[in-house]
């Protein structure tokens, strides 16, 4: 009796280990998932912020093609090199224009203030407090004389460090960390045609 009564007890420890190696490995996969859900959330939240960013660019660049004959007030961005003044969080211009009308000019100021406004975030509130655009949004609009070409391009804090932006697009250079690697930025080129 005392022989079956080991063998049970030897078993039983046995069963114990298993149990315990099953649980052990139904964690690490677990913490697997874990750990791709939030690399996927991560992926989804990155490119939610630059499709807000392609909205607010392309509203951009309507606002400018519907008065297309003052399209130099919205040139806010004089330093191209630096990207500076911007709209939008703690935007440092002051939009102002004596180009046309007084009416394309009143439009003009307008546009930029309300997209300043949404790059701020004010198309969505939260507790008082704006929420809808991107993390530390900001919008350049720069114009390069000898090719007549404007640049619109808006610049965005991402949720990791990843490639500087090319060099040619510099809105709120160094607004995001000292070596850039947390700045997203999307950017497209027009060419006004000549008025009469």
């Amino acid at each position: 009796m005392n022989v079956a009564t080991n063998r049970l007890t030897s078993q039983g420890g046995f069963n114990m280990i298993e149990v315990l190696v099953t649980l052990t490995v139904l964690l690490i996969g677990l913490l697997g998932l874990a750990g791709t859900m939030m690399h996927g959330h991560r992926s989804e939240a990155e490119s939610y912020q630059r499709a807000q960013a392609l909205v607010l660019m392309q509203d951009m660049v309507a606002r400018i093609n519907a008065n297309r004959k003052v399209a130099s007030c919205y040139a806010v961005t004089t330093d191209a090199a630096a990207g500076t003044p911007y709209l939008g969080t703690s935007a440092s211009a002051t939009p102002a224009c004596a180009a046309g009308t007084a009416s394309q000019n009143a439009l003009a100021i307008q546009d930029l203030n309300d997209w300043s406004a949404l790059l701020s975030g004010a198309a969505e509130t939260a507790n008082n407090a704006n929420v809808g655009a991107m993390n530390g949004a900001r919008g350049c609009v720069t114009y390069d004389a000898t090719t007549q070409v404007y640049q619109v391009s808006v610049a965005w804090q991402g949720l990791g460090k990843t490639a500087v932006p090319p060099g040619t697009w510099n809105c709120a250079k160094g607004n995001y960390g000292d070596d850039d690697k947390w700045r997203r930025v999307v950017s497209v080129t027009l060419k006004i045609a000549a008025l009469n």
